[in-house]
């Protein structure tokens, strides 16, 4: 009866569960346009994880289970289904029912195998069940995923190797029954129908088959599929309970736990016995733990932050990584993956990870390498979009004028380096390029390197070489200096923009200068007029059908206004009214955007997610403050949801950001005090965090446009 009564009391709000049990796995597996989330079952950062196939509801049919997620969205590796009947009846895709998805467990039921599935992963080894309903023969298909895979039985296990990307991911497995070869084209295992349940346990490894052995034999000692699900849900509890909120509705605390629990997707930790393979080579880790998988265009604005203040330690070792990966490749990643640096999108935001935690105080990295590595990577690598290779011309022209020059509609591309489907993207490459040089600039400095503090701060400015003033856009240029005209800037450039920003139009572009936003207000001529655009951001239309607009930019889901709260680099605007007087207004727009957008159903992520590069926003604004800019140790104020949010931290200490009176319509600062003094600023230092400080925020129905009203200093 206290079960139901408690059930009872969480669905109506009243009542919270422990962290764990408030994750919802299947938020946001709609996709409202492109790619949907995958829910993964892992452990928290796990080189193992799984996806459930077709998990995204778009299908109920199946053709296997993945061993291994190898990178996110870029490589799954072998694939298992269980077989029933006689070899005649064999389909090798199947339907699925009554799915359970959970962090730590998985289990469904295959219809046309007529088997139960269960499953539960360690860090490098995982266990499959199968219980098979029928009385027929049964059997489990076991195969590589690529045509370059191989995979070999010997009578008592099975064990190969399957490739990604030119690189080769191992496995071990086992089972707890007598096998028996049953197709000599493909690798079926029979058991006998006797044995109703079938249980599989495997190890996988990127640098060999024995080493996958050795991690399944380190890390699962036997079968028990129960127990280990619950190792891994301790894992998870103890994970996500670094934060604990209170208050706030079960739809909020789903969402905010949901989001927790995807950012530890990844990076995800690869060291095995000491050694990691990257790049097809098998190196010493020299006691540092090497990770990997990383999209960093999508992570630097607010994962890489929010692990900054979680996991200090293990942020700085995935920053000696990066530094390995330059000593191994000669330049640093963009995305990098075990297979080596999928380099996709644009600008060189590694850097930014460097300053961001140093200046949080993480110093388990080595800063001068970062800057050699950086400065190489910066000067030497083609800032291209999409092109791993060396500098062009146009990276030429870039350091010598200040700005990608743009071709003009219909002009034929002349820099052979330039992929095709990606374009020049020449705001979008000048913006990315100067916040990647003040960023280099910023760690010039703490080095003393006055020299190249000096060079990279000039180059921090280049974005006012694109500035447009009559119009109040940031606009291409042609290589003579010429403006490009006439000009769109909610639909040109073609699919994606890409020929002038990237995925997102000049609306969203507008607003990318995150280490500036003093100057950005200065360049619109006053905080009114800076107020007045980003006022009409959030209502104006796309003038066309919304289909229409949808097939010139479907990356930019949605939509609010040209707001695009789907895609990341919008992730900061909402807060820029905190640094031009409005601070009110940004306490509406986040409230207003996480209402609309962040919901607890399965459409309730309106973008590509990024493995948790768009649920860091929500987190970050769930709890009341945003990093604006990556790189300053400094965070800005806007309502939290909930009452009352703690941080316990690494370092023992415990943050707290105490609300109240939060509720959906108390969404306004009334007043602010840290540490018992009262703030009337909207920005507040790292220091406030890591020294187990207390934010108390008086919360309202009403603004207070007289709190924190002034004009503030970022990046100080």
């Amino acid at each position: 009866m206290r079960s139901v009564v408690m059930a009872t009391l969480m669905v109506a709000g009243l009542c919270q569960g422990a962290p764990i049990d408030e994750v919802n796995t299947k938020i946001g597996t709609i996709s409202h346009m492109l790619v949907p989330v995958f829910p993964t079952i892992q452990r928290p950062n796990s080189m193992l994880r799984m996806v459930p196939i077709n998990e995204s509801a778009r299908s109920d049919v199946v053709d296997g289970f993945t061993l291994n997620v190898c990178a996110h969205r870029q490589g799954n590796a072998f694939r298992m289904l269980p077989l029933s009947g006689e070899p005649s009846t064999w389909r090798f895709s199947t339907r699925y029912d009554q799915s359970v998805v959970l962090p730590y467990y998985y289990s469904v039921f295959l219809e046309g195998s007529e088997a139960f599935v269960e499953f539960a992963p360690a860090e490098k080894a995982a266990i499959f069940s199968v219980t098979f309903e029928g009385n027929t023969a049964r059997a489990i298909h076991l195969a590589p995923r690529s045509g370059a895979g191989q995979l070999v039985f010997d009578g008592a296990s099975v064990s190969g190797f399957d490739v990604i990307r030119d690189a080769k991911v191992y496995t071990w497995i086992e089972f707890d029954a007598p096998a028996k070869k049953l197709d000599q084209t493909k690798l079926v295992l029979g058991f006998d129908p006797q044995v109703k349940t079938v249980k599989m346990r495997y190890g996988i490894s990127f640098i060999s088959v024995e080493q996958a052995r050795k991690n399944l034999a380190q890390e699962i000692a036997d079968f028990n599929l129960e127990r280990l699900s619950k190792e891994t849900k301790k894992l998870w509890s103890k994970t996500l309970e670094r934060i604990e909120v209170d208050g706030g509705s079960t739809d909020e605390r789903a969402v905010f736990y949901s989001a927790l629990y995807r950012c530890h997707e990844r990076m995800v930790k690869i060291s095995e016995e000491g050694r990691y393979a990257w790049f097809n080579q098998v190196n010493d880790d020299k006691g540092v733990p090497f990770w990997a998988d990383d999209w960093i265009w999508d992570t630097f604005r607010a994962q890489h932050p929010l692990m900054a203040i979680l996991h200090p330690t293990a942020q700085g070792e995935k920053l000696a990584s990066y530094i390995r990966m330059y000593e191994q490749s000669g330049w640093v990643p963009t995305f990098p993956n075990f297979f080596g640096d999928a380099h996709c999108m644009n600008g060189h935001h590694a850097v930014s990870l460097f300053i961001d935690a140093w200046r949080k105080g993480i110093r388990n990295f080595d800063l001068e390498k970062a800057f050699a590595g950086m400065k190489q990577t910066m000067k030497t690598e083609s800032m291209i979009p999409w092109c791993r290779g060396p500098a062009t011309e146009l990276d030429a022209f870039y350091w010598e004028k200040g700005y990608f020059p743009a071709l003009r509609p219909g002009e034929e591309e002349t820099v052979p380096q330039v992929v095709k489907g990606e374009r020049r993207q020449s705001v979008a490459v000048t913006l990315a390029a100067a916040y990647d040089a003040w960023c280099l600039a910023q760690i010039a400095q703490e080095l003393g390197r006055t020299e190249d503090a000096a060079y990279f701060a000039k180059h921090a400015l280049d974005y006012r070489n694109l500035w447009k003033g009559d119009t109040q856009f940031f606009h291409p240029k042609d290589k003579d200096g010429k403006w490009i005209e006439p000009f769109d800037y909610k639909y040109a450039g073609g699919q994606g923009a890409r020929d002038y920003y990237d995925e997102n139009n000049g609306w969203t572009y507008l607003w990318e200068v995150y280490h500036n936003v003093p100057d950005l207000i200065q360049l619109f001529g006053s905080a009114e007029a800076f107020n007045a655009k980003l006022d009409r951001l959030f209502v104006e239309g796309p003038n066309r059908a919304i289909w229409e607009f949808y097939n010139v930019l479907p990356d930019s889901t949605g939509l609010t206004g040209m707001f695009v709260m789907g895609n990341e680099p919008s992730l900061h605007i909402p807060y820029l009214y905190n640094y031009s007087g409005q601070p009110w207004k940004t306490q509406k727009r986040v409230r207003m955007l996480l209402d609309a957008w962040w919901r607890n159903d399965r459409m309730g992520i309106c973008g590509d997610e990024d493995g948790g590069g768009l649920s860091a926003f929500a987190i970050f604004s769930m709890m009341g403050f945003y990093p604006v800019t990556p790189g300053s140790p400094n965070y800005t104020l806007c309502s939290p949801v909930f009452k009352k949010i703690q941080i316990h931290l690494e370092n023992g200490k415990t943050f707290t950001i105490k609300a109240p009176r939060a509720s959906e319509a108390n969404k306004y600062i009334q007043s602010v005090k840290i540490n018992g003094q009262p703030w009337q600023s909207t920005d507040f230092p790292h220091d406030v965090i890591v020294q187990g400080g207390t934010v108390e925020i008086e919360l309202g129905p009403r603004p207070n446009k007289a709190w924190a009203t002034g004009a503030q200093q970022s990046n100080k």
